[in-house]
């Protein structure tokens, strides 16, 4: 076969490039009942609802943030202009706290979507995190999906302002979203 190919997440099934999920899952070579069952669980109800456009489209809601500290605060997206020169958000040293994403799906199954998050202080690269989130069929309610735990650094060196830019692609390398942001660790009391 020409071009490039890779399985499809694990079912066994040659994807070539351009391909559709929605014509991989509809048309499968053989009888496999894992993938019948994999159909089920990410379709459901919404299988006659798929559209016949190609590429998957996600479109984020709101980011929030989830801290004993302080409960949850969400921000809708995209921000708001006026905002986005101002702290999203304000965490004390030491602090546990998880971001909280709602999202949608739309037009076709986004497979294999992942998140990296980089943050640097006064322009030097200070963290980066990346994790999967999965893949996901359209669907009519948002997704809600919370990382994993992290906790801020402690210390006179780890307070102040920070900038960081959040970037959500796919398998097949489409970035869904990237949202650059500041955040401010202020001194536990």
């Amino acid at each position: 076969m020409e071009g490039s190919s890779s399985l499809a997440h694990g079912v066994g099934i040659e994807k070539e490039e351009g391909d559709n999920h929605k014509e991989m899952i509809e048309n499968p070579s053989g009888d496999d009942n894992s993938l019948r069952r994999w159909k089920e669980k990410l379709l459901g109800s919404l299988e006659s609802d798929l559209s016949s456009q190609m590429e998957p489209e996600v479109k984020f809601h709101s980011i929030g943030i989830i801290s004993n500290d302080f409960g949850e605060i969400n921000t809708s997206l995209p921000v708001d202009e006026n905002k986005r020169n101002n702290f999203l958000f304000t965490l004390k040293e030491g602090s546990h706290y998880r971001l909280k994403l709602t999202f949608s799906v739309l037009h076709n199954i986004v497979s294999g979507l992942i998140y990296s998050n980089t943050v640097w202080k006064t322009g030097i690269k200070v963290d980066s995190s990346k994790g999967m989130l999965g893949t996901f069929a359209p669907n009519r309610e948002p997704y809600v999906h919370t990382l994993e735990e992290e906790t801020t650094p402690s210390g006179v060196l780890a307070r102040g302002s920070y900038s960081a830019k959040l970037k959500f692609e796919d398998d097949d390398g489409r970035v869904h979203m990237e949202l650059k942001y500041s955040f401010e660790i202020k001194k536990r009391s």
